[in-house]
């Protein structure tokens, strides 16, 4: 089975997301919206993760910050505690920052994430569990 993304836009969508993978017992992932690192900051998204992953402590989860095409957001954020970034600029910066992902045990992800976007969803829950059971 690949990895569910599920983007969220506060600590409500995550808590509703974890809620919904605890249920059915699959792991869920997570993701910020694109380029979120610039206007939320790497560390108040890592805590509504840690948040809501206090609210539903038994759902299997992870998560990733995107950080766009900005390379000083993914350092920073690595070094503010995240521990999965994606990034979506240059090659030359991204085969930079992965060799620093990889002497940190860190997890830099460049390609296209396919993921359900709660912004504009009306029954959340209900998304989220359509979208955890696709195989």
């Amino acid at each position: 089975m690949s990895e569910r993304v599920i983007i969220i836009h506060s600590l409500e969508q995550a808590v509703t997301a974890l809620k919904a993978a605890r249920e059915l017992g699959r792991p869920v992932t997570l993701a910020s919206p694109p380029g979120a690192a610039a206007y939320t900051g790497a560390l108040w998204f890592r805590e509504v993760v840690k948040q809501a992953e206090r609210e539903v402590p038994d759902a299997e989860a992870s998560s990733i910050l995107d950080c766009a095409d900005k390379p000083g957001l993914v350092m920073a954020a690595f070094r503010q505690g995240v521990l999965r970034v994606r990034f979506t600029g240059a090659q030359e910066a991204a085969d930079k920052l992965q060799a620093m992902a990889d002497a940190e045990s860190l997890h830099l992800i460049t390609g296209p994430l396919e993921a359900l976007d709660l912004l504009d969803v009306k029954d959340k829950a209900q998304a989220c569990r359509d979208w955890l059971q696709r195989a």
